[in-house]
């Protein structure tokens, strides 16, 4: 896959429209002229590369895991309309990144006579509109290759609800009936389907209909190779990259290619501390959270060094590989995650503690944790446990802001009463400006 993601950084150039809701992927050929269209595919891929850094940024930096020490980017910090002056650095390279890999998906989706194209094509759709989503809320709808540049009226946000019922999930689930199980680095797989669809239905809150795609991946995983690594630090890195068994799916990322920063995705940076908007980014709060975990755990949290340098001050999870830059694929669906939401979501529909806890045992046996069964017993002390464990487990993975919004706790961990139009972010002010206003802004921006 990185082989074909360096051919399409030398033949992609990537261009700016009045609005990127109208962009056509460049130097892809219009669908009435191709009979192929696995390089449609394989763009469709290859623009998740700009969505990463920006979703790095929003789901640690707009948390608790992790704080910016230089103006504007403080306004991570902030719950006010400041954001707004981050867009060409974030929201608007993640906005077009977005949309530019649905274009290339509904191109497949429409064209493609190859079912499993159309399966990869449709997954790759649905974890773009969740990220979307989740993200900004209420957003355009787009699921045609052509779309109309008159008529401006289609390009209306749609409600989030409707996003999700009528695009994610039928999506995901079209995906699943029409791919295998097998796990290639880099491309979508069946499991990889049904464990987004099961994240996407707790992130919904509905844990009826997410428990069955949790437990389908959970119970299958020894036949298609999935499981955890031994230890922890086999996880991160590009020497862990090829058949890790842990990586459901990850966005392939390489020094040689270009995303829409115009260079390869750094995220790693703002994390290490080698960009002076946030020199030290660990926030102090997370640092307390691995030595309480230490102290309820019996031992010393294994994750910690992974995670965080040994003054606490930078995050290196994803250290720089010498010379060669950004060579960190972005893990997008892991194994322990699957795992934590399968437990989030038995305990949730009402499972007993002793069959819920266990399932904890292997995550925390491999972070040198002793197993909470039998110490913890009420359904609100399951909940919380599982909670604390997400945050550890995929600190600097892009998760927490949006575990947190998801599980109501936003004001808890921030200690403070965080106003709810600020669990979103800014929709870019050029897309608002290019529709005349056709879309519009989150409230609060």
């Amino acid at each position: 896959m990185k082989n074909i993601y360096i051919l399409l950084g030398l033949l992609l150039s990537i261009t700016a429209c009045d609005s990127e809701l109208d962009q056509f992927p460049p130097n892809i050929a219009s669908s009435d002229s191709l009979t192929e269209f696995d390089g449609v595919l394989s763009a469709a891929y290859y623009y998740q590369l700009g969505g990463i850094t920006p979703i790095a940024i929003m789901g640690e930096f707009r948390a608790d895991n992790a704080v910016m020490d230089e103006a504007p980017y403080t306004e991570f910090d902030e719950f006010d309309n400041g954001l707004t002056a981050m867009e060409d650095q974030f929201f608007g390279p993640f906005y077009t990144a977005m949309y530019k890999s649905i274009l290339s998906t509904n191109n497949v989706i429409e064209n493609s006579l190859d079912a499993t194209e159309v399966g990869e094509a449709k997954f790759l759709r649905a974890l773009s509109y969740f990220k979307l989503a989740q993200v900004f809320g209420d957003v355009t709808v787009n699921l045609v290759a052509n779309p109309s540049l008159t008529e401006t009226s289609v390009l209306a946000r749609q409600s989030v609800d409707d996003v999700y019922n009528s695009v994610i999930i039928p999506d995901l689930q079209d995906a699943i009936a029409a791919l295998d199980t097998e796990i290639e680095n880099g491309r979508a797989s069946k499991y990889a389907a049904q464990g987004l669809l099961g994240k996407v239905y707790v992130t919904l809150g509905d844990f009826a209909n997410a428990e069955a795609h949790l437990a389908a991946v959970v119970s299958g995983a020894d036949a298609a190779g999935i499981s955890l690594k031994d230890n922890f630090d086999e996880i991160f890195g590009a020497q862990n990259e090829v058949e890790n068994s842990e990586i459901i799916f990850s966005t392939q990322v390489s020094s040689s290619i270009t995303d829409e920063y115009s260079f390869g995705s750094d995220f790693w940076n703002w994390f290490v501390g080698d960009d002076s908007k946030a020199d030290f980014p660990v926030d102090p709060d997370l640092v307390a959270a691995f030595d309480t975990s230490d102290a309820n755990g019996g031992g010393t949290d294994l994750r910690r060094a992974v995670t965080l340098s040994a003054d606490g001050t930078t995050a290196v999870k994803f250290p720089k590989e010498g010379d060669l830059g950004a060579e960190h694929d972005w893990i997008e669906l892991r194994y322990a995650d699957i795992i934590l939401l399968y437990a989030e979501t038995l305990n949730e529909n009402g499972a007993a503690a002793t069959t819920v806890l266990p399932l904890l045992d292997d995550i925390r046996t491999r972070a040198g944790l002793n197993s909470l069964t039998g110490t913890v017993t009420s359904q609100a002390d399951v909940r919380q446990v599982i909670y604390d464990e997400r945050r550890l487990e995929f600190a600097f993975e892009g998760q927490r802001w949006f575990d947190l919004v998801r599980t109501g706790t936003v004001d808890v961990a921030m200690g403070e009463t965080v106003n709810a139009n600020y669990y979103l972010f800014p929709i870019p002010v050029s897309e608002i400006l290019a529709t005349d206003g056709v879309i519009t802004q989150n409230e609060g921006y």
